[in-house]
């Protein structure tokens, strides 16, 4: 009879606390799909029965006429912008009421991924902001050009061996594991100085801890929502994204490497480099004009704000930069291999826009004597079309996030409603980048491959809060310049030596993998590749 009674009193009170936690929009007139009790509206991506953009697109669909919708991850609430005006508002305009991401972990449990540049809050994140973007601008990358076409290099010799020893001519790739290998080279190469080459070397250490610590499986994904929606249980309990093996391996490479350059007095334009003169306070924008004078890799690159062109003489430490180098490291690994992998895939189905690539690279090979320079990369008018409508099909990064540091006044949710609602400090909103990408109201025929809308003639009439693969406003991307620019090494040299084509193993049409947070293809990314004449 007590255990019943219990069991009775506990039923009510999860009833009780449930009905308070889930009522936190509708009381406000904020609009939400309909949840299940403490998975709110998780349950299919915690089953791993569909993707997280499945969920993403049912509500922007299901409210096309709210500014904002209210969701919840378990029993966190998190506000989804859906009025473009308000994005704008909120990312620029009123950025210092949204100046921070969430953190994947704690600072206490884990420094190496807590006290990154995404991670980072505040006037902290405002420092290191300014201390690293002249590490960023197109004179810096420039110099990184002929590392990454060395990776490139290396990587076309090794396809090419396996063509030469294939039966027909012809080989299967998996072309997210090729990309993930290029990437992860090049970032050794561009980042740390470390020749790497993981098409003949494929175990090397370097390359499995950058799937290691860049790959969000299953395991990975739940507990980076258990640490967003359950913070305090998470510190007691010590949960962690990463492994020590891990954190290991990152303090042993960039402080072994920044040792071993003072005391041989090596001096290499890379981000290690970088990263040593900022700790100098010795790493200053060089451009006199700012953007004036500054060369673009693309349509997609974004602009550094004021906030990142203050001179900071900050004083940083050991774990500060070693956690840069590790941003940089999972950030280049995993999102440049998306975007790369997603491009090959739509060249494969449309070939008639890789062969018109194609020979605009052949073109500016032979006028460059076979020589790839950044000059060149930033001159393809096709090649960026072509990586541009990737980005927007394809996004890496699916949705935005921010959170509220200052109370905001956020209007009403939609025309009907009678009150205003205001976004509380510590509050989360989220930008669904994927959905506002693929509305038919802003691009038409929105799912179809079509680099046409980035020509000379149609770019000009996109608008720049409808377009944000690199995000928007002062908490853009710091890397876009690179990003591009090695997106662009990896297309130049593949289309050049070979010709991409769809295989019997090509999913089409595309299904995005449930059991990853990251865009993947269910089923693996298979293409063929074949030697070009």
């Amino acid at each position: 009879m007590i255990l019943l009674i219990w069991t009775v009193v506990l039923v009510m009170v999860l009833t009780l606390f449930f009905r308070q936690t889930y009522s936190k929009f509708s009381k406000h007139g904020v609009k939400n799909l309909k949840i299940v009790p403490f998975f709110g509206n998780m349950l299919k991506v915690f089953l791993r029965k569909e993707h997280f953009v499945v969920e993403m697109e049912k509500m922007y669909k299901q409210f096309p006429n709210e500014r904002f919708v209210g969701r919840y991850e378990f029993i966190k609430p998190m506000i989804v912008l859906q009025d473009l005006e308000l994005i704008k508002n909120i990312t620029i305009k009123d950025f210092e009421h949204f100046l921070d991401h969430r953190g994947f972990t704690d600072d206490s449990v884990e420094p190496l991924f807590a006290r990154n540049l995404f991670s980072l809050k505040g006037q902290e994140w405002k420092d290191m902001r300014s201390t690293l973007s002249p590490a960023f601008t197109s004179s810096k990358i420039k110099l990184m050009v002929p590392f990454m076409e060395e990776v490139g290099e290396q990587m076309i010799r090794a396809i090419k061996k396996k063509l030469k020893e294939s039966e027909n001519g012809c080989i299967e790739v998996d072309v997210k594991d090729l990309t993930s290998r290029f990437a992860n080279d090049v970032i050794a190469s561009c980042a740390f100085g470390l020749k790497v080459n993981s098409h003949t070397d494929e175990e090397n250490q370097f390359y499995e801890m950058g799937k290691t610590a860049s790959t969000f499986k299953f395991r990975q994904m739940l507990l980076f929502f258990v640490i967003s929606a359950f913070p305090g249980l998470a510190n007691i309990l010590k949960l962690k994204l990463f492994s020590n093996e891990t954190k290991r391996f990152f303090i042993d490479l960039v402080m072994g490497t920044m040792k071993d350059r003072e005391v041989r007095n090596i001096i290499r334009p890379d981000m290690i480099h970088l990263l040593m003169e900022a700790k100098k306070g010795q790493l200053s924008h060089d451009e006199k004009n700012g953007s004036n004078n500054e060369q673009d890799t693309g349509f997609a690159t974004v602009e550094e704000s004021s906030v990142g062109k203050k001179t900071i003489n900050k004083v940083w430490s050991d774990t500060d930069l070693i956690a840069q180098a590790v941003l940089f490291f999972i950030a280049g690994f995993e999102t440049i291999s998306i975007a790369m992998s997603f491009t090959l895939h739509e060249l494969a189905v449309h070939p008639e826009i890789q062969e018109r690539l194609a020979k605009e690279i052949k073109d500016y090979d032979a006028k460059n004597g076979g020589k790839l320079n950044f000059s060149s990369i930033q001159n393809m008018a096709y090649l960026d079309m072509v990586t541009s409508e990737a980005l927007r099909l394809w996004p890496p990064v699916l949705a935005l996030d921010r959170i509220c540091v200052k109370d905001y006044n956020m209007g009403k949710p939609n025309p009907s409603a009678t009150k205003d609602y205001f976004m509380r400090k510590g509050e989360i909103l989220s930008i669904p980048v994927w959905s506002i990408h693929r509305d038919p109201k802003i691009f038409s025929n929105p799912n179809k491959f079509d680099p046409e809308r980035f020509s000379e003639d149609n770019k000009h009439n996109i608008n720049p809060m409808t377009y944000m693969p690199f995000g928007v406003g002062p908490r853009n991307c710091i890397g876009s310049r690179f990003a591009l620019c090695e997106l662009k090494v990896l297309l130049y040299q593949i289309l050049l030596h070979t010709e991409v084509l769809v295989s019997e193993k090509t999913r089409i049409p595309v299904k995005l993998a449930p059991e990853s947070f990251n865009p993947r293809i269910d089923g693996g990314h298979w293409l063929k590749f074949k030697a070009r004449k």
